[in-house]
């Protein structure tokens, strides 16, 4: 199957965010791609909780929802949208990935578990559960013959959830991302690299990267990895873009066969 990611720059103008979504999945289309992937915050990257919670609605009336179902319908592709906010209450969202089919119906929701609650640095501190409330089901939906154990961002520093996803049937692990500029340069390419071997899985990562409304800077550099580790597609800078690669369901078993560490894991007894 052939797979894409995209890199997106996405603010708060969610027509405009939209339209440059539907150019970069008709162009991974057109070469071939029939899993495309966009990031963690396709709908808006929106500062500040008045103005999110102004812009965003409940999953039956948000734009997004409607424009990508007919988007994936029309191109006859398995169309995941890395995470849309919505609106759960006036004072909570959802952080919510999505699975349209050829069909344009919805496969599989996913609300993103791990709330990115962080202090980067001095000048750098995140409180994503202040708007956001967290999901507490992994989700594994159906795409071309594998099946995708569905993630959002700082859910990969958690690997439990992966070795979870891969014991479960998982083939893929998508990781659609929103990685701050500090954070990406120190972590991201190794801790897809591990997620990818630890589960002998693909990881899909597609990313935001650049500066966004508010000056949020974001890293960029969407991959796929093999499940072997090895990077075999990367948009190395953090422009808007796509990349694609073929993706083996023989090359997955022949390496789950021979290194199936993922299998294997044992209960540790308490340290003494």
């Amino acid at each position: 199957m052939r797979a894409a990611v995209i890199n997106l720059r996405c603010g708060g103008d969610i027509a405009a965010n939209l339209e440059t979504a539907e150019h970069y999945i008709r162009a991974a289309h057109k070469d071939g791609a029939k899993l495309i992937a966009t990031p963690e915050n396709t709908l808006l990257m929106q500062p500040g909780s008045k103005k999110l919670f102004a812009a965003i609605q409940p999953e039956a009336q948000t734009l997004g929802v409607s424009f990508f179902s007919a988007l994936a319908r029309e191109l006859g592709i398995d169309l995941l949208i890395g995470s849309m906010a919505i609106k759960l209450s006036e004072r909570k969202a959802a952080n919510r990935s999505f699975l349209f089919g050829p069909d344009g119906k919805i496969k599989a929701r996913y609300d993103k578990i791990h709330m990115f609650d962080v202090t980067i640095n001095e000048a750098e501190t995140w409180k994503e559960s202040a708007n956001y409330q967290a999901g507490n089901t992994p989700v594994i939906a159906k795409a071309g013959g594998f099946n995708i154990g569905m993630s959002i961002c700082y859910d990969l520093r958690f690997a439990n959830l992966y070795k979870h996803y891969a014991r479960a049937g998982a083939h893929i692990m998508s990781i659609p991302s929103a990685f701050t500029a500090v954070t990406g340069k120190a972590h991201w390419r190794t801790l897809l690299r591990a997620r990818a071997v630890e589960t002998s899985s693909y990881v899909l990562a597609p990313t935001q990267g650049g500066v966004h409304d508010g000056g949020r800077a974001t890293w960029g550099r969407s991959m796929i990895i093999d499940p072997w580790g090895e990077v075999i597609a990367v948009l190395d800078h953090a422009e808007p873009g796509f990349i694609c690669a073929d993706l083996s369901m023989a090359k997955l078993l022949d390496i789950r066969a021979r290194i199936p560490a993922w299998n294997h894991e044992t209960q540790m007894p308490d340290p003494v």
